[in-house]
Order: C-alpha cells, then sequence, then structure tokens
C-alpha cells in the first residue's frame, strides 16, 4: 500500500523523485488513513458476518458497524460509559493488530523517504500520530449513543500513544537510527533488549499455556456457558472470537497468579497461591478457566516456576549475545539482574495494559496488580536470568 501510493504523481510534481519537503509527512498520512480503513472494514466484516449467522437476525449491518467502531477504540485503551458503568478493557490481539498495521505503515514510509536524520524521522512518527488520533477522535464522535457513550480524553489519549509507539518502532526498524543509538550503548546493554524480549515472550506464552490447560480442565463448563449463552451458531462463533480475542489478557492474569499476587475479577472474585475468593463473574466461556471451588488449584501453585524459566530463558539469551570482548562470567551475571529487573518491568507493563474496568459495581478492578506483580517477576527472575547468563557466557569461553 505504501509502495503504491509512493509511486502516484503528486499535483504540481512532475518528476515523482522530486520530493516536496511536505512528501513524508503527507505519505504517512496517507499510509495510516489506509491502515485505519483496512482495519474498520475488516473488523466490520467480521462483526457482520457473525450477525448474518444468528437466525433471529442479528443486528442491522449500522449496528454491526458500531459494534466494531467500539471494539477498535477499546483495543487502543479508549472507553466506554454503559449504563452498568465505564468499560476500559483492550483486547490485546486486536490492540497488537492495529499497532502492527500502524507500525508497518512507518516501516514503508521510512523505506521510501529514507529519512536522513532524527528530525526527519519525527516527521514521520508525528504524521501518524496526529492522523490516527484524529480519526479515532471522529469515530468515537460516530459510534457515540445513549446506551454507550464514548470517553473521548481516553480515545484520543490511547490510540495517540498506541500510534506513537507502533510509529517509533518502525522507523526504527527500517532506518539507521537505532543502530546509531546503540553504537553508544556499552557492548553487554546492546545484548539486553533482545534478552528481554525473549524472557517476556517466553513467561506470555507459557502464561497461554497455563490458561489452556485450565479451559482444558473444565471443558464441560465451557461447552455449558457457550451452549447457554449463543443458542446458534452465531453465539458460539462470537463468544469464541471474544475468547480468543482476550486470550492476551488471561495470559496476563495467569502471570500475576505466576509471580504470587494473583488477580482479581472485581472485589468478589481473587485467584491466588494464597487463597481464592469465587464470586459472581461475566458470562464469559473463557471464565471457564476459574477454579471451580474455594480451593487453590494444583495449577496455581505448577504456574510458580513461569517467572524462573522466563528468568533462564532471558539470561541464557544474555549470555549467548554477548561479544567477545564483554567480560566474563561476573558480568554477564551482574547484566543478567539487570535483564531479570527488566524483564519484570516489561512484565507489570503488561499486566497494566490487559487489567481494566467493567463497571462502577463489583466489577470496577479486572486483572492482576502491576506494581507487585512486575516486583515478584523480577526479583525471581533476576535471579535466574543472573544464574544463567553467568552459565552460557561461561560455556560460550570454551
Amino acid at each position: 500500500m505504501v509502495s503504491l501510493l509512493a509511486r502516484l504523481p503528486l499535483p504540481g510534481q512532475a518528476d515523482p523523485d522530486a520530493r516536496r519537503p511536505w512528501y513524508p509527512a503527507a505519505l504517512a498520512a496517507a499510509a495510516t488513513l489506509a491502515v485505519s480503513v483496512l482495519g474498520l472494514v475488516g473488523l466490520g466484516l467480521a462483526v457482520v458476518v457473525v450477525q448474518a449467522l444468528d437466525p433471529s437476525g442479528g443486528l442491522p449491518v449500522g449496528g454491526s458497524a458500531q459494534v466494531a467502531g467500539r471494539l477498535w477504540l477499546l483495543a487502543q485503551f479508549g472507553g466506554l460509559h454503559l449504563p452498568s458503568g465505564p468499560l476500559v478493557l483492550a483486547p490485546l490481539v486486536l490492540t497488537l493488530a492495529v499497532a502492527w498495521g500502524l507500525s508497518r505503515a512507518a516501516r514503508g514510509v521510512t523505506r521510501v523517504t529514507e529519512p536522513g536524520d532524527a528530525r526527519a524521522a519525527a516527521v514521520v512518527v508525528a504524521a501518524v500520530v496526529a492522523v490516527h488520533a484524529l480519526l479515532c477522535v471522529l469515530l468515537a464522535w460516530a459510534v457515540d449513543g445513549p446506551g454507550a457513550r464514548t470517553d473521548l480524553l481516553r480515545c484520543s489519549a490511547g490510540p495517540a500513544a498506541l500510534a506513537a509507539v507502533a510509529a517509533v518502532w518502525g522507523v526504527l526498524r527500517e532506518s539507521d537510527l537505532a543502530g546509531a543509538a546503540g553504537g553508544r550503548l556499552p557492548g553487554p546493554a546492546r545484548a539486553v533488549p533482545p534478552a528481554v524480549l525473549a524472557g517476556l515472550l517466553t513467561a506470555l506464552g507459557l502464561g497461554l499455556a497455563v490458561v489452556a490447560v485450565a479451559v482444558a480442565a473444565d471443558a464441560a463448563g465451557y461447552a455449558a456457558v457457550s451452549g447457554a449463552l449463543g443458542g446458534s451458531g452465531a453465539g458460539a462463533l462470537g463468544l469464541l472470537a471474544l475468547g480468543a480475542l482476550l486470550l492476551p489478557n488471561a495470559a496476563a492474569a495467569a502471570l500475576g497468579v505466576a509471580a504470587g499476587p494473583g488477580f482479581s475479577l472485581g472485589t468478589a472474585t481473587v485467584v491466588s497461591v494464597h487463597g481464592v475468593s469465587l464470586g459472581p463473574v461475566p458470562a464469559l466461556p473463557l471464565l471457564a478457566a476459574l477454579p471451580d471451588t474455594q480451593a487453590v488449584p494444583l495449577l496455581a501453585f505448577a504456574s510458580q516456576v513461569v517467572p524462573a524459566l522466563a528468568g533462564l530463558v532471558a539470561g541464557t539469551t544474555l549470555g549467548r549475545r554477548l561479544a567477545d570482548d564483554d567480560g566474563g562470567s561476573v558480568v554477564a551475571g551482574l547484566w543478567g539482574v539487570l535483564t531479570g529487573a527488566l524483564l519484570g518491568l516489561a512484565a507489570g507493563v503488561v499486566v497494566a495494559l490487559a487489567g481494566g474496568t467493567l463497571g462502577d459495581g463489583a466489577l470496577a478492578d479486572v486483572g492482576a496488580p502491576p506494581l507487585a506483580t512486575a516486583l515478584s517477576i523480577g526479583a525471581q527472575a533476576g535471579i535466574a536470568a543472573a544464574v544463567a547468563a553467568a552459565v552460557a557466557r561461561w560455556r560460550s569461553r570454551d
């Protein structure tokens, strides 16, 4: 898409290679608009298909478009005001899809325009952020209704922050700016980011495995809730799609259990290794993963190895990526402690993004506590990463 836009002649431009100073910003704006349009059309079609399968008729096309628009805003940390209270919960699969699209747009613009310095790259990032935030504000006005009022502040600030992160990532991936900045860092510091990323992906993957085992252990409960709510192929498909969109959120909650603090679904439902308290929860089949009794499940105790395993992966990655002149095992172990601490910080950020609010009442607080989870994972992963980095460094120097 970006390459096609780049080949189109601009008004007053005889030679496509003779680009104006505003060309990068214009191209970035067009690419950002294309991402939003394609994303909303795809999401809207998915909602329309699900509604079309409903034997009772489902929502009209306009209603389906409203649902798609609200999902799009929620995925970017927007908010809705329902009769039951505020709704702020980002389905992180859709969030990642939006971030990927914006990042690809920024990468494509950077590849075409080849910004020579940080100032030129900032123009691309600013154009992506400004256009995307404006589009989300316009969308928030369009889907605002009596039953679901949009929070304009969140619907502008959330998309702007997401677009900024995605655009910066895309520009750095495609330009030489990241390499120039990384060249100023000490040698071992350049190995820390990929090590933290490897550890975080490991932790989230193991969290997803915990959720999958918990759901499979109560497959009958999942089928019962799905059957009671769906009543048709459309209902079952819609609930399955919603559960899939919330899988990273569930994995982040599992990280809270693995770290120790646990997670909560409001004031009445708390799950941790220290105890289980069960109360009324939304009728979502994915919540069949919750324990059926007040007893702490064995799976919760087994998940306690997740922070250590993530730290081992991060430390091993760090030790293997160190250069020959970056020091020995002791240095690697010290950098492993820092890597584990940063892994805990990254996990805390993910947990914070995965949580939210489902109303004013008993479900006002949903998710794991970010600070406690970050501190616990950072301490456990730091020890494991230090040992793994020292061993990996020692083996690589033999």
